[in-house]
Formats: C-alpha cells, structure tokens, sequence
C-alpha cells in the first residue's frame, strides 16, 4: 500500500506524537537534573566523576526506558502490534553497562582502593534515570535524596565512630638483620601499632630484604598519620628505607 508524503510527515508530527515527544522531553529533563544533584556531592569532595558524567548516565537512562514504554509510537505508529520492547530487559542493560562505567573509577594502589562510593553512586544515577523514564517521579526524587544523604551524613558518621585506621609500610633492611615476624611485631607494638601478619609480603635479594605489611593502631579512638609514624620508624635502626601511605578502601 502506498503512502504520500503528507501522510508520512502526519505519522511522525501528529498531536499525539508530539505530546508524547514533550513527555519524553520531560523526562530527560529530569533525569539530568537529578543526576547532576547526585554528581554535585561527588564534584564537591574533589572526585574525578562529577555533575556531567552522573547527569548524563541519569539522562541516558531515562532516555532509554522512555522510548522502549512508548514503542507502539516507533516509525510512526505505523506498525503498533509488532513494536513491543521488553523493557526489563532494557533495564538489565543500562545497569550492566553502567556497571562498566564504575569499573572505571575504582583505582587500587598498594593496599588502598579508592573510588569504590563514586562507582556505586554513578550506578546508582543510572537506576533514577530508570525510575524517571518510567514514571515513578517522587520515587526518583526520594532515591536521589537518600542517595545524597548516605554520602554525606554517613560519611560523617564514619568519621565519629570509633575504628582502626590502616596504614600500608613498605621498608628495606640489610640480609645481616635477621628479622623475624615476631620481632617486627614487637618492635612495631612499642611504637603503636599492630602488624597484621596476614597481610606480609617478601621481596628478598642479596643484600636487602624488603618487607610489605598493612599495620593499624592500638588503639580504635587513636588516629595514626603518616608523619608521625614516619618519626618513629627512623628510630629503628635496623630500617634502611621505608614509604608509608594511607590504606583506604
């Protein structure tokens, strides 16, 4: 069957196309701001995915389940009965891809893995996009409240409750030092702090030995600091070199 131009052009600018058209709109809008929201916390504490990335993961998102709720309008409506989009589906992607994202943000140096909030969060922007593109407006806007709220007043809270705080040490000593883990730990209480003998690794060569450890505080209300800690290592002889770093995770 034949179809003229004007019939076409109806098709694809009717009244109906064009209300569905501002909803989608619409629901891009939101997806954006409320990703940015959440992208905002992120930019503030200094992290490397701020209010672009999450507004447009969130937009994205929204975009995306938006057009599979209204395939019946796609290429025209011409063909309302064969376009049905499985929607779950949809969603199982834009969370596995989303999820790849992430990936991408957790960064892992020595025993200190940072990036792992942001990643969780960025995911987390994905699923309000889902919750906007498919309707569920206050649902996104609680989600993006709480979202902000556990970043922030968790991480506060963190903060106030009593923990041990790791560092990672890495030192030399000379082959004549014959260091034992029962020695290290001794000597390393003295100063403050445990070593946690499960997390001791060896690189030996002829002359030196260099040992790899993740050691806390004494005490969960004491909070240890490279500097200080660095101070103390320099009284034990036996040491040629160290570096000590923070252990996050």
């Amino acid at each position: 069957m034949s179809i003229t131009f004007a019939q076409l052009l109806d098709q694809y600018w009717s009244a109906q196309k064009w209300e569905v058209n501002l909803l989608i709109t619409c629901n891009l809008l939101g997806g954006l701001l409320l990703g940015c929201l959440v992208g905002y916390e992120r930019w503030s504490n200094g992290r490397a995915a701020g209010m672009r990335t999450y507004g447009l993961v969130s937009m994205a998102s929204a975009g995306v389940i938006s057009m599979i709720g209204y395939s019946g309008f796609w290429y025209g409506g011409g063909h309302p009965d064969i376009m049905h989009g499985d929607m779950t589906r949809v969603a199982q992607g834009v969370l596995t891809g989303v999820g790849f994202l992430g990936a991408g943000m957790i960064m892992k140096e020595g025993m200190s893995i940072s990036g792992l909030t942001s990643a969780a969060s960025v995911w987390m922007s994905s699923v309000i996009g889902i919750l906007v593109g498919v309707g569920f407006y206050l649902s996104a806007i609680a989600v993006t409240v709480l979202c902000i709220l556990c970043m922030r007043a968790l991480n506060w809270m963190e903060n106030m409750l009593p923990r041990r705080f790791g560092l990672f040490v890495t030192m030399t000593v000379k082959q004549d030092h014959r260091w034992t883990v029962e020695q290290l730990c001794l000597d390393l209480r003295a100063l403050g702090v445990i070593v946690h003998e499960e997390s001791i690794a060896l690189n030996v060569g002829k002359e030196t030995t260099e040992w790899s450890f993740l050691v806390s505080a004494l005490n969960k209300h004491h909070l240890i600091n490279v500097v200080d800690l660095s101070h103390d290592f320099i009284t034990l002889e036996q040491i040629e070199t160290f570096s000590i770093q923070p252990a996050r995770n």
